[in-house]
C-alpha cells in the first residue's frame, strides 16, 4: 500500500511565519514611533529638591493669602496687535513695578517673564515680544522669584479679547 503525503507548500507561503513577523514589525514600529515622540517631546526630569519644593507650597499660598488680606486685585489685558500688557491694580500697595510670569501648563521651556513699569496710580504697562497663543497660567508679583511678599494669579487662553482678573485665590 502506498500512500501519498499531502504536498509541503514552503514557510513563505503559510500564514503564521507572515503572522508572527507582522507582530514582531510592529512591535519594533511603534517602539520607533514612542522613542521619537519622547526625545521630541521631553518634558524635563524631577526636580532634585522636589521635596523641599513640595514643602514650599504653603509660602505661596500665604503670599495670596497676604494678596487677600492687601485687598489686591488686577485687570490684566493684551492688545493682540501691538504686544501691550495693561495691568491695574487695585489695594492698597502699588509698587513701582510689578512682575508677571506666563507659565505654559506642560512646557517648562515656554515659559515668559514680563516686567511691567508703573505708568500712573495703580497702571502698570510692559510690552510682550512675541504673541502669545494657548492656555497659560498667570503670576503677578511686585519682585520676580519666591521672595515677594505677595502674589495674584489667573489663568486665559490667548488670543484674548477683554480683561482677565488676577485674584488672589489659586
Amino acid at each position: 500500500m502506498h500512500t501519498t503525503s499531502p504536498p509541503v507548500t514552503p514557510w513563505y507561503k503559510q500564514f503564521w511565519p507572515w503572522f508572527i513577523i507582522a507582530l514582531l514589525a510592529s512591535s519594533v514600529t511603534f517602539s520607533m514611533v514612542y522613542l521619537v515622540a519622547s526625545i521630541r517631546y521631553f518634558d524635563g526630569t524631577v526636580a532634585q529638591d522636589y521635596y523641599r519644593r513640595g514643602l514650599a507650597i504653603n509660602e505661596q499660598l500665604a503670599k495670596q493669602e497676604r494678596a487677600g488680606q492687601l485687598g489686591l486685585a488686577a485687570q490684566l489685558r493684551v492688545d493682540a496687535l501691538t504686544g501691550d500688557v495693561i495691568v491695574d491694580l487695585q489695594g492698597q500697595r502699588r509698587p513701582e513695578q510689578l512682575h508677571l510670569a506666563w507659565i505654559f501648563p506642560t512646557e517648562h521651556g515656554r515659559d515668559r517673564h514680563l516686567t511691567l513699569q508703573r505708568v500712573q496710580q495703580g497702571r502698570y504697562v510692559g510690552t510682550l515680544d512675541a504673541p502669545l497663543r494657548y492656555r497659560w497660567y498667570l503670576h503677578l508679583q511686585p519682585t520676580p522669584g519666591d521672595d515677594a511678599a505677595w502674589r495674584l494669579t489667573g489663568e486665559a487662553r490667548f488670543p484674548h479679547e477683554g480683561s482677565i482678573a488676577l485674584t488672589p485665590g489659586i
